[in-house]
């Protein structure tokens, strides 16, 4: 594994940090307060090639690798936690799920326009009685020649309004238990789709997370994903690089809760000097330093191994199981730092830890990774 970035790493590294700190900042606390969506920042997204990172230029992408994928969304996620995860999942989830497994009809219809950000995509695995159970899919969808019939209801569906596309995943057949779910491209207007009210969540509230409903959805049998059966390998191939995104994310949510705490530890000033100076805060920020590095290194290798074309699945477990707890620690060390002033809005340090709790739960909680990191290190 070469620690060495590429000039091209770099300038992808520099332009999503320039465009962080130039365009996100300056309404990121508006938008978390008002729960508004950052539709034209997403817009300008697309325009610098970071919503279609990885797919191919054929299909409209910027055929990035995936270490390119993690320095950008660390940058946009130290500011913006809400922009980068629907960046993440327009990318590592509906994009790469679409190009790895879709035919070239599907590619053409609906990766195109995803991999430029004309439109933007959803993953729908979540349901109320099957949240990281995949295999206990509730949604149905019968075989009925054509088409399939689709009924059931997602939920904490990310980019749930604002999509165009769903990729949801559903029982066709019971009997077979995981062997009988698919996945399946659902387009927004379809008749019986209905999106529910929006979420009130704790943070990345700039997000917007909604439950679904389908009624006697009519799914052409050319949206099904892969052959008969295939939505639950699907789902977990899907998921597994998408944990990279997310680690990714936590990565940047709690090296922006560093670097502004080490920012304010070098103005602030408490019995008579600026309070790094302090092994109070001294050992704060050396902790903080140290298990970002580590959080980052892991989040590189589960990169490298994808973009190598080794298996990845134990490296992003582990990636987004450390990063989601670092995020965690470090972001609520950041508002310790800052005292009485982390607790204000205007600080960001609040907001930082907010957003850092989602970390942990979503694309499988930290429990359900040690689940798979355990069973891949007991099959060594």
């Amino acid at each position: 594994m070469n620690l060495d970035f590429t000039e091209e790493h770099l300038m992808i590294r520099d332009a999503a940090r320039d465009f962080a700190q130039n365009t996100l900042l300056a309404g990121v606390i508006h938008r978390d307060e008002t729960q508004s969506f950052p539709k034209e920042e997403i817009k300008q997204l697309a325009s610098l090639g970071l919503m279609g990172m990885m797919v191919d230029p054929k299909y409209g992408g910027s055929g990035m690798d995936t270490i390119s994928y993690v320095l950008a969304m660390e940058e946009i996620s130290k500011v913006d936690a809400s922009t980068s995860v629907v960046m993440s999942v327009n990318n590592s989830l509906v994009c790469w799920g679409i190009e790895t497994f879709g035919t070239e009809e599907q590619k053409k219809k609906y990766l195109v326009p995803l991999a430029k950000g004309e439109i933007i995509g959803a993953f729908c695995l979540s349901e109320p009685e099957a949240g990281s159970d995949a295999t206990s899919q509730k949604t149905t969808a019968i075989d009925r020649g054509d088409y399939y019939l689709l009924n059931g209801t997602k939920n904490w569906i990310t980019n749930g309004s604002t999509a165009s596309v769903y990729l949801v995943i559903a029982q066709t057949n019971i009997d077979k238990k995981h062997k009988g779910i698919n996945a399946f491209i659902v387009e927004k207007d379809m008749d019986g789709f209905v999106i529910g009210p929006k979420e009130n969540k704790l943070g990345i509230r700039g997000s917007d997370t909604h439950s679904l409903m389908f009624t006697d959805v009519k799914v052409p049998k050319e949206n099904r994903i892969g052959e008969d059966g295939f939505g639950f390998s699907f789902a977990m191939k899907t998921l597994s690089g998408g944990r990279i995104g997310i680690a990714a994310q936590a990565l940047g949510i709690a090296s922006g809760a560093y670097e502004l705490a080490l920012k304010y530890s070098k103005e602030r000033k408490a019995f008579g000097k600026e309070i790094y100076n302090h092994q109070a805060i001294s050992f704060k920020l050396a902790d903080m330093a140290t298990e970002i590095d580590a959080a980052r290194l892991l989040c590189l290798k589960a990169a490298w191994l994808k973009d190598n074309h080794q298996n990845y699945d134990r490296a992003s477990a582990m990636a987004k199981v450390y990063a989601s707890e670092v995020a965690m620690r470090v972001t609520t060390e950041a508002v310790q730092v800052h005292g009485g002033y982390g607790f204000v809005k205007e600080y960001h340090v609040e907001r930082l830890m907010r957003d850092a709790k989602i970390t942990q739960i979503y694309e499988g909680t930290s429990e359900i990774q040690r689940i798979v990191i355990s069973r891949s290190i007991l099959k060594d």
